[in-house]
Parts: C-alpha cells; structure tokens; sequence
C-alpha cells in the first residue's frame, strides 16, 4: 500500500520533488518506491520529462484503480472507528429459557439507552443448544442456567437465582407468608415436566430435606405453572426471576420454608478463543456492573 501511495502522490504532484516534499520523505526514497513498483507491474507508469513526470497509459489504469482502492481503505477505517466507538454494529446473544424471558428483556433494554445504535438480536434455546451455536460461532456471547464444561468455551458464574415457593394470595399459608416442610410435604405440589432441570433441581433440593412430593401436576412452562397456583390448583417452586411482576403486585406470595434455601449460578459463557467485538465488550461490562449491584 505504501508503493501505491508514492505512486498517488507523483500523480498528483507531477514531480518526485514535490511528493518527496508531501510525503515528508526524501526525493531518493520516493524514486526508489516507484522503481519498486512499476518492476513488480513489469510496465512503466510515468514518461519522465525534462520538468516532471506524466502518467503513461499504464499509469491511469493504475491511477484509476488506486482512487477507488482508497475511497474503500477510507470507507472501512470510519467503519471501524464507527465499530469501536459503538456507533453501529451487531450483538449477537444466546440464552436459556428462564434467562431468556425474564432477564434478558431488562439487559437489553438497558444496552439500548447506552448504545442505541447496535442492533441486538437474541437466540432462545436450552441451554444444550446455546452451547452449541456459541461453539460454532454463531453467537458472541450466552447466558445459561447450567453449564457443563468443556471445549473451547468458559463459564463465569455472574447472578445467582434463588428457587422459590410460591401460592395464591388465598393460600392458607399466604398470610404467615411461612410453612414447614412438613405441610410442604404434604401439598398438592406443581412441577416443571419431566426432563427439565428446574425440576430436577427443585426435587434434589426436596430430596436434601428429607421431602419426597409426587407432583399432582406437570406442566410444560412456568406461565403454565403460574397459572395454575393463581387459580388455587397446588403451590410450586420457581426461579424468583420468573414470578418478581406477580409478587410486586400480589398475583402470587413466596413463602419462606424455614430449612429449605435453593439457589443456582447464572453463567455467563463465552469463547476463549475469540476476541470480543467492542458491542460485546460493552455488554459484558453491563453484565457485571448489574451483578455488582445485585449482590450488593
């Protein structure tokens, strides 16, 4: 690139001196770099004359294609100033359901009023899915409930959620807002279907306590779940993320149950074998700024 912009400058000065003088480099420098070029064209780009130089039949061809060779160069540095200065460009997200739904709304609605301008788009699977495009490198950056590790990609545990019991506010328990693992025991108890690790993580948990509940119900979502404790069938335990709207508001209480206290790591994942775009970059520091102010 620096042969051609010798090149450039001789065109548009006319003269080696002049160029030598434009380009803060010495005559014999520029002639060098010239002679350089048109021996690598096989062709000469400048009829040389008693005063000064002028472009040969090659030399426009080639003073043609440079303009336009440096219209892109000048094109993609403001791109790329534009790119590190976050005023355009593209974040692409994973999550898992819970993560997806509930507190990913919050993050990007936030990244927005900080960066406007970068288009954010958002990829909702389970979390055996999410690993895999972020693998492929499909996406820059993901949020899980669980994690296995392994491969290129790294986890850093950045939230954690607690797991909750929930019931209607006619519940008996509603208004003590408390109960036992007894009672709990022996409630008509609500799960996620089988195969999902909120349910498997809810019983585990339950295990541990010495509580084995047989769900009279198992539904497929926890809207469904949700649902299902506002209208007086049962109580549950969800991901407090999933229910803060209906207990701000009352739709749904959390009662506490003295002994039992479940909680799982939010991981943020990335790929440690690629460089962050600066979009990325400037969600992660949100991610973390966020937590810090979560957990204090």
């Amino acid at each position: 690139m620096n042969h051609l912009r010798v090149f450039s400058a001789i065109a548009a000065e006319g003269t080696f001196t002049a160029a030598a003088r434009r380009l803060a480099v010495s005559q014999p420098a520029v002639s060098k770099q010239l002679g350089e070029l048109e021996a690598s064209v096989g062709l000469l780009l400048f009829d040389r004359l008693p005063r000064g130089v002028r472009l040969t039949e090659a030399g426009e061809v080639l003073a043609r294609h440079a303009e336009r060779i440096f219209e892109v160069e000048a094109a993609a540095e403001a791109d790329l100033a534009a790119l590190a200065g976050l005023t355009h460009g593209r974040l692409r997200v994973g999550a898992s359901t819970t993560i997806g739904a509930y507190l990913m709304p919050q993050l990007f609605g936030e990244f927005r009023r900080r960066h406007g301008s970068i288009d954010l788009e958002l990829e909702i699977a389970n979390t055996e899915s999410i690993v895999q495009l972020l693998a492929a490198g499909a996406l820059d950056l993901a949020l899980t409930e669980g994690f296995v590790p392994g491969g290129a990609l790294q986890a850093e545990p950045v939230r954690t959620d607690a797991l909750v019991v929930i019931v209607a506010p006619e519940h008996a328990w509603a208004q003590a807002r408390r109960t036992t693992l007894r009672e709990l025991a022996k409630a008509p108890f609500i799960a996620r279907e089988r195969g999902s690790g909120t349910r498997d993580v809810v019983q585990a948990a339950l295990a541990e306590c010495g509580v084995a509940v047989e769900p009279v119900m198992s539904l497929g979502s926890t809207e469904a779940i949700k649902n299902a404790v506002v209208a007086g069938l049962g109580v549950a335990m969800v991901s407090r993320l999933t229910v803060e709207v209906e207990l701000a508001t009352g739709r749904l209480v959390e009662v506490a149950v003295p002994g039992l206290k479940v909680q799982r790591a939010l991981h943020l994942l990335t790929h440690q074998h690629r460089q962050p775009s600066p979009a990325a970059d400037q969600f992660l520091a949100l991610l973390r700024d966020l937590s810090t102010d979560a957990s204090g």
